[in-house]
């Protein structure tokens, strides 16, 4: 298995992790690649440059309208000039604003479509559409509409898009499995916009943020984006460096604006490829539960949700009896210890809980690799888990069956046994 790390220096945004991933190893033609997958050719364009911050060498990724040029604007300049909610350059290290003219956007319902419909890994399709929609809601909350309504300007949404689909199939070519961030620096004061000015960070900013740690910083300005936000709040197996992490190639991404003394950068260090040695590993977690009996079991499925996003590995909830005879429920979520502070925090802001118990455990796991084989349905990823050198479970990647079964209009059971048929064959 192959972890990543993934250090917001000064920011994180959907440039920043690109330029990250191609400082790393990725090559320039696979975000290319990316765009016709999504077919966009005839739109976009993906360019890389080297910038230095603070004496920091980095790579600056561009994605261009055809036949448009660099810009370098002045940071924070939130541009609202449509007459419907929109999000605003979420991915572009902190540079939001555009200077060409304002075109009505495209809606989060169009830019999700152009994903579905694209030629992809079901694995990337289906984070990838989690992500738009996380930064769909936050910007739906903030503007009191529904998500479908919110657009995008144009070329702020198709940027947003590469760099959001761009950072998932990187990762997916790097063959990253496991991602961890560092807590994300906030920094602090006031962007402006059109309607006025907005606190550090801007309100859909701060909506994604939820739940995820966050350190504060002394930067004048917005740090961390909502394209930045969503890409932690759904990619992130875990928060704080991994436990004997062993770092292999390291690359360093950044966005246009300069926050000396900090740099402006994003460090991305790639572990070492852990399945030399297929067996079980046996690894420290923290068991955070609560008893809870006066909550309405409509807050649950947000209370686990939130849980998730904060870095829990696990988290779910069993009805009990507690005393007098009251029915209650015992919602429980398992973690890295490094991550525990985290998730403790969310169960308490997200439940009617006074407390919680804590207490480390130690747990033993497969080691675990994802292939993808052949079968009469097509294409289908599959988790393969070793003990002792043999491989003693094949799990197919649900999603992947679900869209097979539906193309070849057969039962998910009969693809999950063509793919477990099919693994068991290749190994």
């Amino acid at each position: 298995m192959r972890e990543a790390y993934v250090e917001a220096v000064g920011g994180l945004s959907g440039d920043m992790m690109l330029g990250a991933l191609v400082d790393a190893g990725l090559p320039l033609e696979a975000l290319q690649e990316t765009i016709e997958a999504l077919g966009l050719t005839d739109e976009v364009t993906v360019s890389a440059r080297p910038l230095s911050k603070c004496g920091i060498s980095a790579t600056k990724v561009d994605v261009q309208r055809h036949g448009e040029h660099h810009h370098h604007h002045q940071p924070h300049e939130h541009t609202h000039e449509h007459s419907h909610p929109h999000a605003d350059e979420h991915g572009h290290g902190h540079d939001h604003q555009h200077e060409h003219e304002h075109e009505h956007g495209r809606s989060a319902a169009e830019l999700m479509e152009v994903v579905r419909q694209a030629d992809l890994d079901a694995s990337v399709i289906e984070r990838s559409l989690e992500i738009i929609r996380r930064i769909a809601e936050a910007e739906a909350k903030i503007h009191d509409t529904t998500p479908e309504e919110v657009h995008f300007h144009e070329i702020g949404g198709l940027d947003t898009l590469v760099d959001v689909v761009g950072a998932v199939e990187g990762l997916r070519r790097l063959g990253i499995e496991r991602l961890h961030f560092s807590p994300l620096p906030i920094g602090h004061g006031w962007v402006r916009c059109a309607h006025g000015l907005l606190p550090v960070p801007a309100p859909a900013t701060a909506e994604l943020l939820r739940g995820l740690p966050t350190t504060a910083v002394d930067i004048l300005g917005e740090t961390v984006t909502p394209t930045g936000a969503a890409l932690a709040a759904v990619l992130a197996d875990g928060f704080g460096r991994p436990d004997s992490f062993v770092s292999g190639a390291i690359g360093y991404g950044c966005g246009n604006a300069d926050f000396d003394p900090v740099p402006n950068i994003v460090r991305l260090s790639l572990g070492a490829d852990t399945e030399e040695e297929p067996g079980a590993e046996a690894l420290n977690v923290t068991v955070i539960e609560a008893n809870i009996d006066d909550m309405s079991g409509e807050l649950v499925p947000d209370a686990i949700e939130a849980a998730l996003n904060a870095g829990a590995l696990d988290c779910w909830a069993v009805p009990i009896i507690m005393k007098k005879g009251r029915p209650a429920l015992l919602l429980r979520a398992i973690c890295e210890p490094a991550g525990e502070d985290a998730v403790a925090e969310v169960l308490l802001r997200e439940t009617t809980s006074l407390g919680v118990r804590m207490v480390e455990m130690r747990r033993r796991c497969l080691q675990r690799r994802a292939i993808s084989v052949e079968t009469r349905f097509g294409e289908i990823s599959v988790k393969l888990g070793y003990l002792g050198g043999e491989v003693v479970t094949a799990s197919p990647e649900y999603t992947d069956c679900r869209r097979a079964a539906d193309e070849h209009g057969v039962t998910l059971k009969q693809v999950y046994a063509a793919a477990i048929a099919a693994a068991q064959g290749a190994e």
